[in-house]
């Protein structure tokens, strides 16, 4: 599939029986209801998914049966974050092989590289592959900033064609608009900036809180792509505190449990992570009750077709 880095594409989280299983039942359900609310993409195994919990053999279950659920209608986007460049250069191998559409890469892991072994990792790996990547960007949760001198180096890499940008700072958009032109698409990765980021040029919006409330979270997207940027900003005011749960370091947590409360989802994480309890609990669930009372109607977003 020729990959379009537009629109909406979920960070989804991966699904847990109680007994510590991958859930691909739920794990559907939820994927069903992203499609049906009109995403243009799915990205596995992110923050969100709880990739480090993860083994090899469960993200590649994942990857083929979210393949096989979206049978062709969207691209399927498996992340790579690993600690060696052979890693992640099998990593990329085994996504190709499970049908994955494109990569996410993050920089990296454990270990601070320079700019220039940043560059070396992510070329490495472009190198390795044909299928389309995107950066994930995002130095204030990993410590490496890829600088726009660095994605001068990347985009030698045809492949190398996206960002998701979460450096936190709006004007770094413009910067690479720019500089780069449409060279590389860029899709925010932090919720709580998505709509001033599509606002500033953003071609999409990697999203976290779109698990719980899709319909919404494209709806917003499809709104402000129309130029309807009064619709989109009245439905984003009202999910402003549910989209500040993803900037927690209880975001899975918090994700999950809203999940739960509009039936797609279960509150099952994977140790060392635990289920919320006691206050922190319910200051979560108010928030989501909260939304769920006032939650608004949505237009016929779909009849937009912005993306």
């Amino acid at each position: 599939m020729k990959m379009n880095w537009k629109g909406v594409m979920p960070a989804v989280t991966t699904k847990f029986t109680t007994d510590d299983e991958l859930d691909l039942v739920m794990f559907e359900t939820n994927i069903r209801a992203q499609m049906d609310a009109g995403v243009h993409g799915i990205i596995l195994g992110g923050t969100l998914g709880e990739a480090s919990t993860l083994s090899d053999d469960e993200k590649r279950i994942l990857v083929r049966k979210a393949v096989e659920i979206v049978a062709g209608s969207i691209p399927v986007v498996i992340n790579i974050a690993e600690q060696t460049t052979k890693n992640a250069i099998d990593s990329a191998r085994k996504g190709k092989e499970d049908g994955a559409s494109g990569l996410m890469m993050l920089p990296p892991m454990r270990y601070k590289a320079d700019d220039r072994e940043t560059v070396t990792y992510f070329k490495a790996v472009a190198d390795s592959t044909s299928l389309p990547i995107m950066i994930y960007n995002n130095p204030v949760d990993y410590g490496i900033e890829v600088t726009l001198d660095m994605f001068e180096e990347l985009i030698a890499c045809e492949n190398i064609q996206a960002v998701k940008e979460s450096t936190r700072d709006l004007s770094n958009i413009t910067r690479m608009k720019n500089r780069f032109g449409n060279r590389i698409s860029i899709l925010s990765g932090v919720d709580t900036l998505a709509l001033e980021s599509l606002l500033m040029g953003a071609d999409g919006w990697v999203a976290g809180l779109v698990c719980a409330f899709p319909k919404e979270t494209v709806a917003i997207y499809e709104l402000a792509k129309a130029g309807r940027t009064d619709e989109a900003l009245s439905i984003y005011r009202w999910f402003l505190p549910l989209l500040e749960l993803d900037i927690n370091s209880k975001l899975v947590q918090n994700i999950k449990l809203a999940e739960v409360a509009t039936g797609i989802g279960t509150e099952n994480v994977r140790a060392p992570r635990l289920p919320l309890i006691g206050k922190e609990r319910s200051k979560v669930l108010n928030i989501i009750q909260s939304g769920l009372k006032t939650r608004p109607s949505l237009p016929a977003y779909k009849l937009l077709q912005t993306s």
